[in-house]
């Protein structure tokens, strides 16, 4: 089999391609309400209604989030890089400090940046779904990372189930390992939960099948590695990534016979979740994928991808309420760099820290675990027998960065 290995370059790679996607995709929901005419409405079509779509898939790029967060928060815990206290602990700090200084960052720019109601579309994403004032309380419960929608930090919407996949990853952990001679039985019945609940309008079972199927593809990691060594021929690999990429916006390529909110068109939706899978054991499986994705430009895109999913809603939404969502265009030639900038800034000072701070704390918190677990071994009248835990001589490692996004 092949050598384990923690890392994987090309997976931030992925990070950083999802993140520009997201980004170009709510500047496409500024454009949205001008796409009329002889002129611009075809021009919307095509680039909606085609692999063009892709370029903007935003909300199935969360998806692909999902399905990478699956994979990479489980690894290291699957392989012994952490125990769970420690990984609990790593994994709070390292999801709650960007999220609160974002937070911090929105509304700022909201005090800042008046947002008169009057100068946007009503009934749009930048009227709907953007913060026109701060209120503490809204403030503290965006926080906290529980409501189910967001208007100070719109993206935070998928941090939520990031959390709550979180909370259940020792039950996606368990039921992986104990399963997973049946891996790929369990990811097609996955694959099938996901198309039903978006038929069926329920959040949890689009959303959280994508992240235990990532949980599956890390429990057979070296399998597939192994099973992709075998299979070099680029042909293979081109069918796999076209046919993922197509199944990822299946939903809008087939808008010109299948109305969006039917029964059909949902349940094409919910197939997006198996193209996101199937892009991940790409970035994972082909040599040619890898080195497209392991560029330096695009590993740093990876780095800066939270930070950047993070800040760049809040400076979109102050462009277009100073100048006008009429004005999109100039909203995305300057927003789109300024959020690249603003994202390397944040990187620096608030997530890279986050890193440190919850290495730092998860070790603690192993190391205190541990100690108590010791004391508690070593009272009179208790036998500790010889397949029992001890504490470890080396200090255990935080968790892999999340895709968190």
């Amino acid at each position: 089999m092949s050598p384990p290995s923690s890392r994987l370059p090309s997976l931030d790679g992925v990070r950083g391609v999802a993140s520009i996607v997201v980004v170009l995709y709510h500047v496409s929901l500024l454009a949205r309400p001008f796409a009329t005419g002889s002129v611009s409405e075809p021009v919307w079509d095509i680039a909606t209604e085609t692999p063009l779509k892709l370029l903007f898939a935003g909300t199935e790029a969360v998806q692909v989030f999902f399905v990478l967060s699956g994979l990479v928060v489980a690894l290291p815990l699957l392989r012994g890089g952490t125990g769970w206290p420690g990984f609990f602990v790593a994994r709070f700090v390292r999801l709650y400090l960007p999220v609160w200084g974002a937070l911090l960052f929105a509304s700022a720019l909201i005090l800042l940046i008046p947002r008169d109601p009057a100068s946007v579309s009503s009934g749009e994403w930048i009227a709907d779904a953007n913060a026109t004032q701060v209120d503490p309380a809204h403030l503290l419960a965006e926080a906290s990372l529980t409501p189910a929608s967001y208007d100070l930090v719109n993206t935070l919407w998928s941090l939520r189930w990031e959390l709550i996949f979180t909370l259940l990853l020792p039950i996606a952990v368990l039921l992986a390992v104990l399963l997973r001679r049946w891996a790929v039985p369990l990811a097609v019945l996955m694959s099938i939960t996901m198309v039903l609940g978006r038929v069926a309008g329920l959040d949890a079972a689009v959303y959280l099948p994508a992240f235990f199927i990532g949980t599956l593809i890390a429990v057979r990691l070296d399998e597939l590695r192994d099973w992709a060594a075998a299979r070099p021929r680029r042909l293979t690999w081109a069918l796999l990534t076209t046919g993922s990429a197509l199944l990822l916006v299946a939903s809008w390529l087939s808008r010109p016979i299948v109305a969006p909110g039917s029964t059909l068109g949902q349940a094409l939706w919910g197939v997006s979740g198996v193209g996101a899978a199937g892009l991940i054991v790409v970035a994972i499986c082909s040599p040619l994928a890898r080195r497209l994705l392991e560029v330096r430009p695009i590993l740093w895109l990876g780095r800066v991808s939270f930070s950047l999913y993070l800040v760049h809603a809040p400076i979109l939404a102050s462009l277009a309420f100073a100048v006008g969502d009429e004005r999109w265009w100039l909203v995305g030639v300057i927003g789109v760099p300024l959020s690249l900038v603003v994202a390397a800034l944040f990187y620096r000072a608030v997530e890279h820290p986050s890193h440190r701070l919850a290495r730092t704390s998860g070790r603690a918190a192993q190391r205190g675990v541990d100690a108590v677990r010791a004391r508690w071994a070593s009272r009179p009248g208790r036998s500790v027998s010889r397949g029992s835990a001890t504490p470890s001589a080396a200090q255990p490692r935080a968790a892999q960065s999340p895709s968190d996004g």
